[in-house]
C-alpha cells in the first residue's frame, strides 16, 4: 500500500551514520487501515526514583498509626494511610510492595545501601566494587535507539564516594555514572537549541577526541605485552573506560544532524534549586517526563537524596513544609509519637510530588494510551526506617501496557529478594533477563 505524503515510518535514518534511530510516536505515523498501536513499535521504558532514610512506620494500633507508609489490608482490598492517600486516584496504575529487600544489603550499614538500590551488590570494607544497575541493563538494549542511552539525575549531582554515592546508575564495570542536578543544564542537554557555530565546534571537539582516543589505544597495544598479568588487568580496566568514551563520541557524532525536540523553557522552572524543593522536585520530574515523551531516552533514574546522613543537599527539604530539623534527623525520630507524624507528613509531601509525576506521564498521549502505560517506574528506599535494611518501602507504577497488573498491595517474606522484581521489570521492557544477582525468578503476582 502506497504511503501518503504526510505519513512517516516509525524509524528514520541518519545519513552516513549507519544506525537507525527512533522518533517519538506521532499521529502522522498511522498507516491506512491500521490502528496506531498496531502500526508502530511504541517505546518501552524504565525509570527509578530513590528516597533515602526510610519512611514513617509507627505501630498500626498506636495513636499515630494512620501515618504508617504501608497501606492497611492486602491484595486488591487495601487502603492508603495519610502518607500515600494522594496516590489513590492512580491506584489502578500502581502496586505497593512490602517485604522485599536485597539480601546483600542486610549485611551493610544503614547509610551504605543507596549505592546498591539498583545493583543488589554487596559492598564491604575491602570490597567496594559495585556491579551494573538495572537501568544500565535496560540502556544496553534500548540506548542505541535514542539520543541518550540513559538520563541520570540526583539532587546532589556527580558520583559521591563508595557507599555514599550521589547516583543510582552504575556501568557494567560497576563504576558510578555521574548524575546531573541543575535543571538548566539538563534542559540544555535535552532540548537546547544549537547554532551552526555550536555544531561546528562540536564536530571539531569530537574529531579531536577521536584522534586522542586512537592514540591512547595504539599506545596501549605497544606497552601491553611488556606488562605483568596484574598490570595487564589494570590496563584493560582503563581501556574499557576509553572504549566507553569512544562509543559516546560515536553516538554524539551520529546525532549531530538530528534536531533536538522543541520544548518551551517557559513551561519549566529551570532556575529552581534544592533550596526551593517544591519547584525543584517538580522540575526534575518534569524533565524526566519530557525526556520520555520526546523519546530522547527510554531509561532514567533520579536519586532524590543520598543516604549519607548529614551531607546530602536534600536534608533541607522538610523545611519546605514547615517541619523542623533536617531529613536525616526527621527519620531518626520517626519511630513513635509526634516524630512518626512529622516523618509521615514529609512522606506525604514526597508522595505528592511523585503523584504529580505519574499524572503528568498519564496525561501524555501515546497511540491510544499514555506514556505512563509503557513506562515501568520504581519508587522507594533501601531502608524501611533509618538504618534498617529490610522491608523496603516500594511502589511499582506504570507499565499497564507492558504486562503489569496493578491496583494492589503485595506483601512478601524476607526469603524473596528485590532482584526478582528487577527481573520482572527488565523482561517487560524488552531487556530479556533470566536472573539478576541473587534473584530466584520473577516476582509473583506483579505481572499478567
Amino acid at each position: 500500500m502506497a504511503r501518503k505524503s504526510w505519513q512517516l515510518d516509525r524509524r528514520t535514518f541518519l545519513k552516513g551514520a549507519g544506525a537507525s534511530l527512533a522518533l517519538p510516536w506521532l499521529e502522522c505515523m498511522t498507516t491506512v487501515n491500521a490502528m496506531p498501536a498496531a502500526a508502530v513499535a511504541l517505546p518501552k521504558r524504565l525509570c527509578a526514583v530513590y528516597i533515602p532514610f526510610g519512611v514513617s512506620l509507627p505501630k498500626a494500633d498506636s495513636d499515630f498509626g494512620k501515618w504508617s507508609w504501608f497501606p492497611t489490608g492486602e491484595g486488591k482490598d487495601f487502603k492508603f494511610g495519610e502518607s500515600l492517600n494522594c496516590l489513590d486516584p492512580m491506584r489502578d496504575k500502581l502496586t505497593v510492595i512490602g517485604g522485599l529487600s536485597h539480601p546483600n544489603g542486610r549485611k551493610m550499614g544503614g547509610h551504605d545501601t543507596g549505592d546498591t538500590f539498583l545493583t543488589a551488590a554487596h559492598l564491604a570494607s575491602g570490597h567496594l566494587t559495585n556491579s551494573i544497575s538495572i537501568d544500565q541493563v535496560a540502556a544496553m538494549h534500548h540506548g542505541t535507539q535514542t539520543r541518550y542511552s540513559s538520563l541520570t539525575l540526583s539532587s546532589d549531582g556527580g558520583v559521591g564516594e563508595p557507599t555514599r554515592a550521589t547516583t543510582l546508575a552504575f556501568s557494567k564495570e560497576g563504576r558510578p555514572i555521574p548524575a546531573q542536578n541543575k535543571p538548566m543544564q539538563i534542559y540544555a542537554r535535552l532540548f537546547g537549541v544549537e547554532t551552526s557555530t555550536d555544531a561546528k565546534l562540536a564536530r571539531q571537539q569530537l574529531a579531536n577526541s577521536a584522534n586522542m582516543l586512537d592514540r591512547v589505544l595504539d599506545h596501549s597495544k605497544a606497552i601491553e605485552r611488556r606488562l605483568g598479568k596484574h598490570d595487564q588487568q589494570k590496563l584493560e580496566e582503563y581501556l574499557d573506560s576509553v572504549r566507553a568514551v569512544e562509543k559516546q563520541a560515536d553516538r554524539a557524532q551520529a546525532w549531530l544532524d538530528v534536531p533536538k525536540p522543541k520544548v518551551d523553557p517557559e513551561t519549566l522552572k529551570l532556575n529552581s534549586t534544592p533550596e526551593e524543593p517544591i519547584d525543584y522536585l517538580n522540575t526534575m520530574f518534569d524533565l524526566m517526563a519530557l525526556a520520555f515523551q520526546t523519546d530522547s531516552t527510554r531509561v532514567a533514574t533520579y536519586m532524590v537524596g543520598q543516604v549519607a546522613g548529614a551531607t546530602t543537599i536534600a536534608n533541607a527539604f522538610p523545611a519546605a513544609i514547615g517541619l523542623k530539623g533536617n531529613w536525616h534527623g526527621l527519620a531518626h525520630g520517626a519511630g513513635k509519637g509526634k516524630g512518626a507524624e512529622d516523618m509521615g507528613r514529609f512522606d506525604q509531601f514526597l508522595a505528592q510530588q511523585f503523584a504529580r509525576f505519574l499524572q503528568k506521564m498519564d496525561a501524555m498521549s501515546e497511540g491510544e494510551d499514555s506514556v505512563l502505560d509503557r513506562t515501568a517506574i520504581l519508587f522507594g528506599s533501601s531502608n524501611s526506617n533509618t538504618h534498617r535494611n529490610m522491608n523496603y518501602p516500594l511502589i511499582l507504577a506504570g507499565g499497564n501496557k507492558l504486562g503489569f497488573k496493578h491496583g494492589q498491595y503485595l506483601k512478601f517474606g524476607s526469603e524473596t529478594p528485590l532482584s526478582n522484581l528487577f527481573v520482572s521489570m527488565l523482561n517487560r521492557v524488552d531487556a530479556p533477563t533470566k536472573s539478576f544477582v541473587d534473584s530466584t525468578g520473577e516476582l509473583e503476582g506483579i505481572a499478567v
